[in-house]
């Protein structure tokens, strides 16, 4: 029986949050630490096996519709026969960190590789926008970029986003403060900001875009002290800007009190991960257990300079 399989990574912003939604660039890359895998074989019905949900496709539940109709539309476009799919996933969901796109991406992989069929990068960043859009109404396309390649991007609103690599020898920690982002309410709440304190919410705004261009560069020489100085600093502009919590600032302290080059939150906030920059694997493993017995959910590790090799 022929099987179909497909793999992406989760995504990681590591600056910009917030400022990219008022024109000011944003940084972001593969997360290798968390992937999704969906495999594909024919059946005598459309069924699908998930964390959340095992059973007929026409009947999985309204938070899984992007997932559906997604598959529908695949299956329309190539005549298909009925299939079962398999996805298994070990990025969380709600966490900032793509899970939605990387689920998309590697449902439309698995299905052309199940239909023995070549898949092209724009092709696959239609379907993956369709599946987006149904879940998120008007995706950025940050996540389905990330998700779907394996080197840094960097986006500015109404600007092609283009790539870079990750040059720089270093470990990213990510920990899971286990509270679900709330990006929605914390884009509303800096938007009102702009319109009650626009002068210092524009400063803010301005200074996420200046460490952005900052981290940018320290990456592409290889200047772990400045991107970490760069992260920090991007943390407290967005506290200040009221973006974070006290779960996320307790981690970020944490993890700079035990050593980390810089941390600070990543993603909507208010919940959602924090991301530590350490020069060795070492101290990201000492950092982790630290920050796993202070209320962390759940922690992950990427080389970033040996992302290719992870």
């Amino acid at each position: 029986m022929s099987l179909g399989t497909g793999i992406a990574t989760g995504k990681i912003i590591l600056m910009g949050e917030h400022s990219v939604v008022y024109g000011e660039p944003a940084i972001a890359f593969p997360f290798a630490g968390a992937k999704v895998h969906v495999t594909i074989t024919a059946s005598l019905t459309n069924d699908l096996t998930s964390n959340y949900y095992h059973g007929p496709l026409e009947e999985a539940p309204s938070h899984l519709k992007n997932v559906k109709e997604l598959l529908h539309r695949l299956q329309q476009d190539h005549q298909t026969s009925p299939f079962s799919v398999s996805i298994v996933s070990t990025i969380p969901s709600e966490r900032g960190m793509g899970s939605s796109a990387a689920v998309a991406v590697a449902l439309t992989r698995a299905f052309f590789d199940w239909q023995h069929k070549d898949l092209k990068k724009e092709r696959l960043l239609d379907y993956v926008d369709f599946s987006e859009k149904i879940a998120h109404g008007n995706p950025s396309g940050i996540d389905a970029a990330a998700t779907s390649g394996n080197e840094a991007i960097y986006f500015t609103k109404g600007q092609p986003i283009t790539s870079f690599p990750l040059t720089i020898d270093g470990f990213l920690l990510v920990a899971d403060t286990g509270i679900k982002g709330q990006t929605r309410t914390a884009v509303k709440s800096v938007a009102h900001l702009f319109e009650t304190q626009k002068h210092q919410t524009s400063q803010a705004i301005s200074r996420l875009g200046s460490l952005a261009k900052t981290a940018k560069e320290a990456i592409l020489h290889n200047q772990l002290t400045q991107l970490g100085q760069a992260m920090t600093h991007a943390h407290e502009t967005l506290r200040q800007l009221g973006v974070s919590n006290q779960n996320l600032d307790d981690l970020v302290s944490l993890a700079l009190a035990n050593g980390a080059f810089g941390a600070k939150l990543t993603g909507g906030g208010r919940g959602g991960c924090m991301i530590a920059l350490t020069q060795t694997k070492t101290q990201a493993e000492v950092i982790s257990r630290i920050l796993l017995s202070n209320g962390a959910h759940a922690t992950w590790i990427q080389g970033l300079g040996a992302y290719e090799h992870v």
